[in-house]
C-alpha cells in the first residue's frame, strides 16, 4: 500500500499470519463455569461482549493495559473455537507468544487474540480500548488524518480472503524452465478455500494450483474429514517460465468471496488488510 501512497504501519509484506496447533480450555467450557450458559448472546445483567485484559502495559492506552473483546455470542459458541491457550504446537507457551496464558480467538485478526492475559469481564458495551476503537478499522481510500472519524466504523473482525506467493520474491532471477510457485492462503470466519488460480503472463490466463493441508490427504473446502476450517491452506503448481513476466495468485473462499485486483481500490490510510492479487515480477 505504501507504494501507492503513504500509511500508516507496518511493512509485513506476506509474513503476518502464523499456524499453529494450540492447546488449553475452551473459553465455553470456563464462561459456564461462572454461569454463563452456550450459546448465550446477552447475560441477564446485560452483558453482551467479552473483555481480554492482558499484563502488557502500553502507551496507546496511556500505560494502561493492552486490551480488546469479542461478542458474548462468539465466546460462548463451541463451534467458534474460542480458546484461554497455554500450549503451542504441544508445548507451553513461550514468552513471546503470550505465557502462561492468551487468548486465541481463530477466524479473526490477531489483535483480538490477547497475551499474558490476566482478566476477563463481561461488558455490556464493546471495549473501549484503543486498539479497538482507534486502529485496526477499514476506512475508504477518501479518508485521510485529517477527515477521519472512527466512530463511523466497526472494529475488524474476520479477515477477509487472501493468499500470498512464498516461494518466490519480487524481482527473483531465476533459470528458464519449471518453476513450482507455493504459498498459503486463508479466509477469515472458518471458510474455506474453494481455489487458488495462478497466472505466470500477467493475468492473461490462469491456471488452478492443488490445495492441501494435511498430507496424503485431499483437501475439500468445508468437509471437516479432510480440513482444518481454522489454519491456511498451502497451495501448488508446477508452471514453466521462460522469460520476465508477471506472477500473481488470487483465492476465491467457500462462500464465493474474492480478492481485489488493484491495492489501490482498498487503499486506506492505515495500511491494513492489503488482500489485492499478490504480484510478484521474475
Amino acid at each position: 500500500m505504501s507504494k501507492a501512497k503513504t500509511v500508516k504501519g507496518v511493512g509485513w509484506d506476506v509474513s503476518a499470519i502464523g499456524n499453529a496447533e494450540w492447546s488449553g480450555a475452551k473459553l465455553t467450557d470456563v464462561l459456564e463455569l461462572v454461569g454463563i450458559q452456550k450459546l448465550t448472546s446477552t447475560t441477564e445483567l446485560g452483558g453482551k461482549h467479552v473483555e481480554f485484559i492482558s499484563v502488557d502495559k502500553c502507551k496507546e492506552e496511556n500505560g494502561g493495559p493492552y486490551k480488546a473483546s469479542i461478542p458474548l455470542s462468539q465466546a460462548t459458541n463451541p463451534a467458534a473455537d474460542v480458546l484461554l491457550a497455554y500450549e503451542m504446537n504441544g508445548e507451553p507457551l513461550t514468552r513471546d507468544h503470550g505465557f502462561p496464558l492468551r487468548v486465541v480467538v481463530p477466524g479473526v485478526i490477531g489483535a483480538r487474540s490477547v497475551k499474558w492475559l490476566e482478566a476477563i469481564n463481561i461488558i455490556a458495551e464493546e471495549c473501549q480500548g484503543f486498539f479497538m476503537q482507534k486502529d485496526y478499522k477499514m476506512f475508504p481510500p477518501s479518508v485521510n488524518w485529517e477527515n477521519i472519524n472512527w466512530l463511523t466504523r466497526r472494529p475488524q473482525m474476520d479477515f477477509p480472503v487472501q493468499c500470498a506467493i512464498c516461494s518466490l520474491e519480487d524481482m527473483t532471477t531465476i533459470r528458464p524452465g519449471k518453476v513450482t510457485i507455493s504459498g498459503y492462503a486463508a479466509s477469515g470466519g472458518g471458510r474455506g478455500i474453494e481455489r487458488v488460480d495462478v497466472s505466470v503472463d500477467g493475468g492473461k490466463t490462469w491456471m488452478e494450483a492443488s490445495r492441501f493441508q494435511k498430507t496424503g490427504i485431499p483437501y475439500v473446502a468445508d468437509d471437516d474429514n479432510t480440513s482444518e476450517k481454522w489454519a491456511w491452506v498451502l497451495f501448488a503448481v508446477t508452471v514453466e517460465i521462460l522469460h520476465s513476466t508477471e506472477v500473481i495468485a488470487k483465492a476465491v473462499d467457500s462462500a464465493g468471496n474474492v480478492q481485489p485486483e488493484r491495492v489501490e481500490d482498498i487503499w486506506n490510510l492505515r495500511g491494513i488488510l492489503n488482500t489485492s492479487w499478490h504480484r510478484i515480477k521474475v
